[in-house]
């Protein structure tokens, strides 16, 4: 038997590096819920306003959304409807690309602020590296410094982009955010980032939006062994793997469901099975060769 809600992992919210500071490692203790709910394609209004509202008050306490997604307005407006204390959500949005190139980051943040209706975030990401990401990265080092936002990490960014952030910047992203799902694992780009102390959160965990993974019959086999669903299944997986899951959905139902994650546990060999399932395909853009 699990415990009854997600493991509260520890960011390295303002870190140098460890090497350069003869192992000394800053971190100001935020902890961050394992599990959360995603709203990427979730639209402005009612829909988002009630996927928000009923997920915290089946439990969850973290909720990720971003300037591009269009619905920040209706998250603050969720995350109030829940009756739910502002301290006990964490909340991550993003900078988008047009405001990094534009050179807009400390203006685009104070704008998120507004519409989600919160003087903080706990969470703010460089949502993809594009040109002008290295000056995005110091403004918002300054933004931790004013206590607008408690850790700052980075969203899409491989192997070499944290390797020259690194070279640049003497504080550490406290997360990277990436695709990561059975069929594409990832597993190389996560294992460097748990190396350096960042913690993965993944995106289309369940393969993505009118996929087929989740009627995959290893997945099948797995859930019904577990009177769980495949999608549950996924979900318990990428928990045991040690990365920070958020998976969507709008319907209230299948919210719960997958929060209802933690009186289960995988076996080796079934950990193992759902590892198989990988094919190396991306159902997103690739980091290196994306043209928005």
């Amino acid at each position: 038997m699990q415990s009854k809600g997600p493991e509260i992992l520890t960011l390295n919210a303002y870190a140098g590096d460890a090497e350069s500071t003869g192992g000394a490692v800053g971190t100001t203790g935020i902890g961050i819920p394992q599990l959360g709910l995603g709203v990427f394609q979730t639209p402005e209004g009612k829909e988002t306003v009630d996927s928000v509202r009923w997920a915290l008050e089946a439990g969850y306490r973290h909720i990720d959304t971003a300037a591009v997604y269009g619905n920040e307005r209706s998250v603050g407006e969720g995350m109030r409807e829940s009756g739910v204390l502002r301290r006990d959500i964490f909340l991550t949005t993003k900078l988008w690309n047009d405001d990094i190139r534009a050179g807009r980051t400390e203006e685009a943040f104070y704008e998120s602020l507004d519409r989600l209706g919160t003087s903080y975030v706990d969470l703010y990401l460089i949502h993809w590296p594009v040109d002008g990401w290295q000056r995005a990265w110091e403004v918002m080092v300054d933004l931790y410094h004013q206590h607008r936002i408690r850790a700052i990490g980075v969203s899409n960014f491989q192997r070499h982009h944290l390797e020259e952030l690194r070279a640049i910047s003497a504080v550490r992203p406290a997360v990277d955010q990436i695709e990561s799902s059975p069929q594409f694992l990832n597993q190389e780009l996560i294992d460097y980032c748990h190396g350096k102390r960042i913690h993965v959160e993944v995106w289309s965990p369940l393969g993505g939006t009118g996929g087929t993974l989740l009627k995959d019959p290893v997945l099948q086999q797995i859930a019904e062994a577990h009177g769980k669903s495949p999608a549950q299944v996924v979900i318990r997986w990428h928990l045991q793997r040690g990365v920070i899951v958020i998976p969507k959905s709008t319907h209230e139902e299948r919210i719960r469901q997958n929060f209802d994650v933690f009186d289960f546990s995988l076996d080796n060999a079934e950990m193992a099975a759902v590892s198989a399932l990988n094919t190396d395909t991306r159902n997103g853009a690739d980091p290196d060769n994306f043209d928005f």
